[in-house]
């Protein structure tokens, strides 16, 4: 299989998981035209679980160091195909709450609440749980990125002032997908063996079969929570399963390409994580934050009529979550 040798290479690896995580987003923008949020989620499973198959049969299997793929499923341990599994459905609980929250309030608001929460407190489960880098360095950072959370929503704060057409309740839910999303990592860096990708332990997985666990752990939760959300939506009237049928071919490529976006930022995550450490690795690449607020302001003008007190946040936002990430990338050369 394909494994990532120096520590350089990991930050670029990192680098792609944050532009492909802050990307998603644009899909389920681009389909919300004429699509509910809960049909597009459908389609982006499918594109994390398509994804996760094809990274696992090619780079997964491909190459002198390691094992392939399938010799690496059949040799695992049950206790570590549980816990990738197990990241899969918090993964999955957490981030169909930030679908909605994207919905809800975009997302210039929805990112950076929600995964820069998730960042935080996800940075720290991760480093106490496989610690790597230097602590004063990476929380220096956690604290940065907190202190540009609590700009942008003041900045949505002022906006909403002068405007009611966007619901408050964008914000709560943002915050409780951030909380839940903070854990997933954790539940499928645990599976791995973190210290050598090239002979790992016995029983533990590779990144790839990891990713690939993770994503069946996805889909196969994806059957009750996003069933509650058609029946009980944030948003609108409850919808039936059988509207996602009436969907035309190009909305349903979109949603499968959210899904092959969000996951090559997973897949390159993981494989990074050796040299980068978990913490610094899943760190990282929640940068995302950064990137989907771009999109969100810049593109989409989700911040369009807001009072210059908000821009001037924003643009503090942004200063402060760019030298956190900084900070993070020190810590771990």
């Amino acid at each position: 299989m394909y494994i990532v040798n120096n520590y350089t290479l990991a930050v670029i690896f990192c680098v792609v998981t944050m532009l492909c995580w802050g990307s998603w987003g644009n899909t389920q923008k681009l389909a919300s035209k004429s699509w509910r949020y809960e049909y597009f989620y459908w389609d982006y499973v499918i594109g994390v679980l398509l994804c996760s198959l094809i990274f696992a049969f090619t780079l997964g299997s491909f190459g002198s160091e390691g094992r392939s793929f399938l010799a690496d499923l059949k040799q695992a341990e049950w206790g570590n195909i549980g816990s990738a599994f197990l990241g899969g459905i918090v993964f999955n609980a957490g981030n169909i709450l930030l679908a909605a929250a994207i919905a809800i309030c975009g997302l210039s608001v929805a990112f950076p609440v929600g995964i820069g929460l998730a960042l935080v407190l996800g940075v720290l489960i991760n480093y106490f749980g496989a610690a790597k880098g230097e602590p004063l360095f990476i929380f220096t950072g956690v604290v940065l990125i907190c202190a540009a959370i609590v700009l942008n929503g003041l900045a949505y704060r002022k906006m909403l002032s002068g405007s009611k057409k966007v619901p408050a309740k964008g914000i709560g839910i943002s915050i409780a997908a951030g909380v839940i999303m903070a854990f997933f990592y954790r539940f499928v860096a645990a599976s791995i063996d973190l210290s050598n990708f090239a002979d790992p332990a016995p029983g533990k997985l590779t990144p790839y079969t990891a990713v690939f666990i993770f994503a069946v752990g996805i889909f196969v939760s994806n059957f009750l929570f996003n069933t509650i959300a058609m029946r009980h939506p944030v948003e609108g009237e409850p919808i039936r399963i059988g509207g996602y049928f009436c969907g035309n071919l190009k909305t349903h490529c979109v949603g499968i390409l959210g899904g092959v976006i969000w996951c090559i930022g997973q897949s390159f995550s993981m494989i990074a994580s050796e040299q980068a450490g978990a913490a610094i690795s899943y760190g990282l690449g929640q940068g995302a934050t950064l990137v989907s607020a771009l999109w969100g302001i810049l593109i989409w003008k989700e911040f369009k009529g807001a009072p210059k007190s908000s821009d001037q946040l924003n643009v503090m936002m942004f200063v402060l979550f760019l030298v956190g990430l900084g900070f993070l990338i020190y810590a771990g050369a």
